[in-house]
């Protein structure tokens, strides 16, 4: 693609920079859209538009074009995660949050290691009818994400309160609804001045977007290009560029699980402590890859990369839990967390990570050892005030049962 349209300098960034600004201007509203009308239309009909538009990249003659549809195509996709993970906060009990919430992240990454395996064998195409291998990258995605999308009209239930999915039964919607009854999980309320208020005067919103900001961040060997320019500056064919860092992703995928079902299982419902251990594990990865270090060393610093990716559930999950009370700030929480992570991604990149200083970036693996230690320093400090306001509302409840 860089040859074919004659890029130079920063113009990749630049395209990835567009995609971030416009998937950052949709979260927020998106999200809270969410509470207002039925996810199983809003969803599908973004997912629908996100595809069409991916189809006429393949069209692209300059850079202009690809500006313009990747902002498009941002705007649409930002519905999407945030939005399902709103979702699975709606049906599921703090003891089944962080292995669903897990599993549907897993997912991405799976979806980011095949991508490997399929742009090494749709490149095999290159020159067939007249298109570029590239090219035809956006045609193969184009045609396996719209009859996902059109699905999704038909397979996404909405949340307990409104479903009308055709494979529940209306018992099994009552059970579902008395569970996040039982649960503490508010239905959905109006907006109002006074609620707008306690969510802006909470912590709740300011320590859980600052977490999911370092962790979004915070590990470039993966969201950014890294290994694979590392890669091509040591000679290796294409093929491996696309498929050895699929290796990353497969790690990412085994510890997401892994995280999911120790903070469910072993450390009862407690968050923090796989964030705590991945953190650990980058500013160690990081540490090391700054230095010109033996080939050998490189290689483990990137597969163990994957191990700081597979807390995007945690995190979600988390914050499910802490906004349990109150479904709007459930919503706007949630959305603020994946769009201010994204809206750092818009600009940070761009200082640290700057194509023209690949393979070394040095600028940027020191900034991700400082931004793991924040990311756990948020995180411990989350954990003190969610156990603060637990014993303030025990308390508060012993005190009423005492009155009465």
């Amino acid at each position: 693609m860089k040859e074919d349209l004659g890029l130079f300098g920063s113009e990749l960034n630049y395209m990835q920079t567009c995609w971030t600004v416009g998937y950052v201007l949709g979260e927020i509203p998106s999200n809270l859209l969410l509470t207002r009308v039925r996810p199983s239309i809003w969803i599908p009909a973004c997912e629908v538009t996100w595809a069409v538009l991916t189809i006429l990249l393949a069209k692209c003659n300059t850079t202009t074009q690809i500006y313009v549809l990747r902002f498009f195509i941002g705007l649409a996709e930002s519905i999407f995660y945030p939005g399902m993970q709103y979702i699975i906060g709606s049906w599921y009990r703090k003891d089944e949050l962080a292995k669903r919430s897990c599993i549907f992240h897993a997912s991405n990454a799976l979806g980011t290691m095949f991508s490997g395996y399929l742009m090494a064998a749709v490149y095999k195409l290159d020159g067939r009818n007249g298109f570029h291998g590239w090219q035809w990258l956006f045609i193969v995605d184009t045609i396996i994400s719209l009859p996902v999308a059109i699905a999704g009209f038909f397979l996404i239930p909405d949340v307990p309160e409104i479903t009308r999915a055709w494979y529940f039964s209306p018992q099994e919607v009552a059970l579902a609804r008395k569970r996040m009854e039982l649960e503490g999980r508010a239905n959905r309320a109006p907006y109002t001045k006074a609620k707008f208020k306690k969510i802006f005067t909470s912590w709740h919103l300011y320590l859980l977007t600052a977490l999911y900001i370092f962790f979004n961040n915070g590990n470039g060997a993966v969201s950014q290009p890294a290994m694979q320019l590392w890669l091509k500056s040591k000679g290796y064919s294409l093929t491996d560029i696309n498929t050895f860092p699929t290796i990353t992703s497969a790690i990412t995928v085994v510890t997401t699980l892994m995280y999911a079902w120790s903070s469910d299982t072993v450390f009862r419902g407690a968050r923090w402590p796989p964030i705590l251990s991945s953190g650990t594990v980058l500013i160690v990865v990081y540490s090391l890859a700054v230095w010109d270090i033996p080939d050998g060393w490189k290689w483990a610093c990137f597969f163990l990369a994957g191990v700081g990716g597979g807390i995007s559930g945690l995190t979600f999950a988390w914050a499910h839990e802490i906004c349990a009370e109150d479904n709007e700030e459930r919503a706007l929480v949630t959305g603020s967390m994946n769009e201010m992570a994204y809206v750092f991604q818009a600009w940070l990149p761009l200082l640290i990570w700057q194509q023209v200083e690949a393979p070394v970036y040095r600028k940027g693996y020191i900034t991700m050892v400082f931004v793991a230690a924040a990311m756990i320093t948020t995180a411990m400090v989350i954990r003190y005030l969610q156990k603060r306001d637990t014993a303030r509302k025990a308390r508060a409840s012993e005190e009423v049962s005492y009155e009465g």
